[in-house]
């Protein structure tokens, strides 16, 4: 069931729950697409791009977590990090239904549940969480390191929640909720050990050359400080 870190396949929901969130994530992301707007220039555009990419070719990259499981990027927070919540929702949408239609990487039917889950609550959460620590990412290089981690590994245990609350609606009833949800969140605390790690390493790469491209450093007095970790 976790098997594939959130990637949904079908059958594990009902029809009905399944259009239910199809419907929640056309609202979502139409939602995100009206608020991104304002987000896209000529600078930021090519960057969303470059996420959009990053976050397609890490997905498909799978590390062991548990026999038998393994992770991989979800890559809300990273997205949300840099390019803002509303394009980096965008983002992990347009790199989940590209995987569904052309790699069969999730179902369709579960489509809206992954698109829910990954691009919609899990950008959230990241964002909300390194928000909450900007003070702490401003300081410097690794504050912004550290909080991008942290993002990172919230932002997978709740959008593993995400999971949890549509199989407790539309689930098979044979297997009782209590117990997916201690497996789920417990495969996917590990997980975001390593959506962590990734997402950490990244943020630090772009910030080393270029912070004022880091959409989380908006605001920031002096975001050019952060190339040497001096606090600004």
């Amino acid at each position: 069931m976790s098997g594939l870190a959130m990637h949904m396949s079908d059958g594990l929901l009902n029809a009905t729950t399944s259009m239910l969130f199809i419907g929640v994530a056309v609202i979502g992301v139409a939602i995100a697409a009206a608020r991104a707007r304002g987000d896209l220039d000529d600078r930021t555009a090519p960057m969303a791009g470059l996420v959009a990419a990053f976050v397609f070719a890490a997905q498909m990259i799978n590390f062991p977590v548990l026999p038998g499981v393994s992770g991989h990027l979800l890559g809300g927070a990273l997205a949300a990090i840099l390019v803002g919540p509303w394009v980096g929702a965008l983002c992990v949408s347009i790199v989940l239904v590209v995987q569904a239609l052309v790699f069969a990487d999730g179902g369709l039917t579960a489509l809206g549940a992954n698109v829910t889950n990954m691009a919609l609550i899990g950008t959230a959460a990241g964002f909300l969480v390194a928000t909450a620590l900007k003070s702490i990412a401003a300081r410097g290089r690794g504050g912004l390191v550290a909080v991008a981690f942290i993002a990172a590994l919230i932002n997978t245990v709740v959008a593993s929640l995400g999971f949890v609350l549509q199989f407790a609606i539309g689930g098979d009833t044979a297997f009782p909720i209590g117990g997916v949800a201690g497996t789920v969140v417990g495969v996917h605390v590990l997980i975001g050990v390593g959506e962590g790690v990734i997402t950490a390493l990244t943020v630090g790469a772009v910030a080393a050359v270029r912070p004022d491209l880091v959409y989380l450093l908006r605001g920031v007095r002096k975001p050019l400080e952060l190339r040497s970790g001096v606090t600004a």
